[in-house]
């Protein structure tokens, strides 16, 4: 008989309970991945539509991908380590920015769209992005049937998308009430992605008060298809010479004719601070009154009444039908439109203001223009005054409620008001329910690493579930006065038949509690789990050892590995308020519905907080972790922000954490956030800081790489440093600092010369003295010893960071060694990473990639000879790690613990990955918060959290982002 073995065995019979010896779920490469029991099930015809594209979609090469279209060289996708005996592939060509594959061919146009005059659907459309969080304005989409608006683009509005499938396709305009953080900060994502679709990319316009086209220009350094996007500002003069420019009016208040076809017209109003001198007004602070009229409508021809007149059926309806007189067939009259055509249907207004705050108040209580659109019992009403359906009020809650504002509002009569600012209504009502679901079963399970979010739960709200359903069959509502915006409430335009409301489309609560009952009946094990994992916290406060755990009640198999290592010694009398590491992202690319992108929260609580990249809605995820209060308070305690590398997914959130804390500190006396980042990073943040100021300092990782903080120490040991260009060694200090450093970290020979060494930017450490002492006095504050980064392969100017906190002595007088956390940042594996792990009590790595074990591999071969080779070919080609690769770095540097995070969206909830390497290691969620007390516990949970998605379906949400965007 032929052997089999266990797992096979295990796999292909009838499971009597659970089991968590074998991994759960298997993915593909490209496609999207499959659960393999499916496949093996289904004895139909009809495939999964995973498994049948498998071939298809997995045929793309590599070398399009590597090389810009050809094959990769071996010099250029594999290099040597400086130790002989290991060596790792890597894509050269990316490391030194050379890679084209992500740019377009062309230059994508604007898509001429065939209009539909009649739209048969039209509508206003609330996409509550930030509504959850108060971190964004909240978008707005003007839909038509063939063509898409959208107002406002903060962070979180791709993946609100995403959660919501709300297609974006048709988009060809962005209109941005402001230009600032909280109205554009998830323009970079959305660009991104729209930009990938298809083999020529996508274009879109942007509109906005003042010069976009220097922001965007910044952005050309992490998103290569810059070129795609069409920048259109309005109202002032340009401040760079390649910005397209609408006209300006002759009077500031008159309106701005932006869009004007047969579907719409779009109008803009500028709204400026009154202040007495405009040329303080900075470009972030002028806002836009946006005006949406769309065109009158004939009414119905009704041949009955043709007839009655005479008129035969032919060529003379139609002609009535354009608007013509005609002479009747039977009578000697004339029959004129209005004798056959039902009155015509009014073209529905709406108006979106932002008014951001009293100053701008009283510019918007002048404007003249819109006279014409006042239709309250004290204005004179003429033929020509427009009748507006509905204002959506952008405006903070402390100017819609003034005197002023409200009685500016009675102007518009009977119109619809929609109150979009940030309200208590929607503050504690997840947008992401995919995510809050997963959130709360986790904090079910374990609720020492998920703790509850800092939002009450639902059932706590003052909602009234019958209010969100009461049109749940699209009915046509009395217009009230006023509503509280909702998460994709509309307001349909068109059939004008529906004018009004429509909150069909109105996600319902999601409770906590029926998500756990759920859970309870879809896993019965899951109480006893839970039970399980809390006794671990009090094995733990009654030994400061891992004790040996029995499997009385049934649910687990223990691990023999999980008693084999030891404490480390920064961890003796280690106290709860030291360290916790909170993940605020652990996805890569762009968000997706489970997972964020990258961002690590190191809360060191009473000594303050740091940042280690901030990719887009890190903000939003602060506050869905503490709570507003709770995450304003760790905006304000925070002392750095540091970002691996450039990619948008890891610093695109940056702009809005700074602009808060500018807001929370105003008054208060303070220094500026000191951002340490990759050069190219402070172009970006440059351009920010034209529209509105930022409040920060900024210091190129290289300047705090090892060698860098070598030379500074001794400069400062000689009381010299470097600053004055009276000193003695001034002349001296910089050229022999740039020499060490170039021989350490750019020496020929060395791996790293050509990953960062870029001809003509040299790095000028006396300049940033002054920096590195600000730096070096806030780890003394925060508890710290020591901030270094050390170059990774990646891209050109990607970095690792390594954290150690100071020693400390305890009561009796013995001085215990500071802990040590390791960031990787994006990275192939290379020894300038293991050798920063030495030693390290927590290694932070990236596993974007994973590979199998053997016994699945086995039966994967059945079916793709090649499958595992692609997997580490793609992490070749984006300059990755796999999970193994990760796991292999952590244990070959003698790691404590290792988490694994930034995980592709083809593992949205918990990826595939090699058990017999899992002994110090855990899967990160997002929201997932490690103290450092409980790090011995830490691998334990592992397997129960298998067994908590062991029923789950893996999907890949790249195909769930492209879904809901075309």
């Amino acid at each position: 008989m032929r052997y089999v073995s266990p797992n096979l065995r295990l796999l292909f019979s009838p499971p009597l309970r659970p089991t968590l010896s074998v991994p759960l779920f298997i993915s593909k490469l490209y496609p999207k991945p499959f659960s393999f029991s499916t496949i093996l099930a289904s004895s139909s015809s009809k495939r999964p539509r995973s498994f049948s594209n498998l071939s298809r979609r997995s045929n793309s090469t590599f070398k399009d991908r590597k090389g810009g279209g050809r094959d990769m060289t071996m010099e250029e996708i594999t290099g040597q380590s400086k130790d002989s005996s290991s060596s790792f592939g890597f894509n050269k060509r990316r490391a030194e920015g050379r890679d084209k594959s992500d740019r377009p061919k062309k230059n994508p146009q604007l898509k001429e769209r065939k209009l539909n005059p009649t739209n048969t659907i039209a509508y206003v459309q609330i996409l509550g992005t930030g509504m959850d969080t108060q971190d964004t304005s909240p978008s707005v989409l003007l839909f038509f049937d063939k063509q898409r608006f959208i107002f406002n683009a903060g962070e979180g509005l791709q993946r609100f998308c995403t959660e919501h499938k709300v297609k974006l396709s048709k988009i060809d305009h962005i209109f941005l009430s402001r230009v600032c953080s909280e109205t554009a900060g998830g323009l970079p994502g959305l660009l991104l992605t729209l930009a990938g679709m298809g083999e020529e990319g996508y274009s879109v316009k942007i509109w906005g008060p003042s010069d976009l086209n220097f922001l965007v220009g910044a952005m050309k350094s992490f998103i290569p298809h810059a070129t795609m996007v069409h920048t259109q500002s309005f109202g002032q003069s340009p401040i760079s010479e390649a910005a397209e420019n609408v006209t300006a009016p002759i009077k500031a208040s008159d309106p701005i004719i932006l869009v004007k076809d047969e579907v719409v017209k779009i109008s803009a109003i500028l709204l400026q601070p009154h202040c007495l001198q405009q040329s303080q007004i900075k470009p972030g602070e002028m806002s836009v009154l946006y005006i949406c009229e769309l065109p009158e409508l004939m009414g119905k021809f009704d041949p009955k009444k043709a007839a009655a007149l005479g008129l035969k059926a032919g060529p003379k309806y139609s002609e009535l039908q354009h608007g013509k007189s005609v002479k009747s067939d039977r009578l000697d009259i004339m029959v004129h439109p209005a004798d056959v055509m039902d009155p015509p249907v009014p073209g529905p207004i709406v108006i979106l203001v932002d008014c951001p705050t009293e100053s701008h108040l009283q510019e918007l209580l002048s404007i003249e223009c819109l006279n014409g659109y006042y239709t309250d019992v004290s204005s004179h009403l003429t033929e020509s005054t427009k009748m507006v359906n509905c204002v959506i009020h952008l405006s903070p809650a402390s100017v819609v409620s003034s005197p002023n504002y409200q009685k500016w509002m009675k102007k518009f009569g009977s119109a619809q008001h929609i109150m979009a600012g940030h309200g208590k209504k929607t503050l504690e009502v997840p947008i992401l329910k995919s995510s809050a679901r997963v959130t709360s079963r986790l904090n079910y399970l374990c609720p020492q690493f998920f703790p509850a979010p800092g939002f009450l739960s639902l059932q706590h709200l003052n909602y009234s579930t019958s209010d969100a359903n009461s049109s749940s069959e699209g009915a046509t509502l009395k217009i009230c006065e006023s509503i509280p915006a909702e998460n994709l409430l509309k307001f349909t335009l068109r059939p004008y038949a529906q004018l009004g409301l429509d909150r069909s489309h109105i996600p319902t609560p999601m409770c906590q509690y029926q998500v756990i009952d759920e859970l309870h009946l879809e896993i019965p094990e899951i109480a006893d789990a839970a039970q399980h994992v809390r006794e671990f916290w009090q094995e733990l406060k009654e030994s400061r050892e891992i004790l040996p755990t029995s499997n009385d009640n049934g649910v687990m198999i223990e691990e023999p590995w999980l008693t084999e290592d030891t404490l480390p010694g920064c961890l003796e009398n280690i106290r709860r308020d030291d360290l916790e590491i909170v993940l605020l992202g652990t996805g890569s690319s762009q968000p997706s519905k489970y997972r964020n992108v990258s961002s690590v929260y190191i809360n060191l609580f009473s000594k303050g907080s740091l940042l280690l990249d901030c990719g887009e809605g890190t903000l939003g995820q602060l506050k869905r972790r503490y709570g507003v209060d709770g995450a304003d308070n760790a905006i304000r305690n925070l002392k750095c922000v540091w970002i691996s590398h450039i990619h948008a997914d890891h610093h695109t959130g940056l702009a809005r954490v700074l602009a808060l804390r500018r807001d929370l500190l105003k008054g208060v006396p303070h220094e500026p956030l000191l951002v340490v980042g990759p050069r190219q990073l402070k172009r970006y943040l440059d351009a920010y800081q034209r529209l509105e100021d930022l409040d920060m300092q900024f210091l190129d990782c290289r300047s705090t790489t090892k060698a860098s903080w070598d030379t500074f120490v001794r400069d400062g040991a000689s009381n010299n440093d470097g600053s004055s260009p009276q000193s003695p060694r001034h002349s001296n200090a910089k050229n022999e600092s740039m020499q060490e450093i170039n021989q350490t970290l750019f020496a020929k020979g060395s791996r790293m010369q050509s990953y960062l060494r870029q001809p003509g930017s040299p790095v000028d450490h006396s300049a940033a003295y002054p920096f590195l002492k600000s730096l070096k006095k806030m780890l003394g504050e925060a508890g710290l010893e020591a901030l270094i980064s050390f170059p990774v392969v990646h891209c050109p100017q990607a970095f690792g960071i390594v954290l150690e906190a100071a020693e400390r002595v305890n009561r009796v007088g013995k001085v215990i060694p500071g802990w040590k956390i390791v960031y990787s940042g994006d990275t192939r594996p290379c020894p300038e990473l293991v050798d920063a792990c030495r030693g390290a009590t927590v290694l932070i790595h990236e596993a974007n990639a994973f590979v199998f074990s053997m016994s699945i591999w086995c039966i994967i071969q059945l079916f793709r000879a090649t499958f595992e080779d692609g997997l580490v070919d793609e992490a070749i080609a984006r300059n990755h790690s796999t999970t193994k690769e990760a796991i292999e770095v952590g244990n070959s540097a003698g790691a404590y613990r290792i988490i694994l995070t930034h995980f592709s969206q083809r593992y949205p909830k918990i990826p595939v990955f090699d058990e017999t390497h899992m002994h110090k290691t855990c899967i990160a969620f997002d929201m997932m918060s490690i103290n450092i007390a409980d790090l011995p516990v830490l691998p334990k949970v592992l397997p129960y959290l298998k067994l908590l998605f062991r029923n789950e379906v893996a999907v890949d949400e790249s195909d769930d982002i492209l879904d809901a965007l075309v």
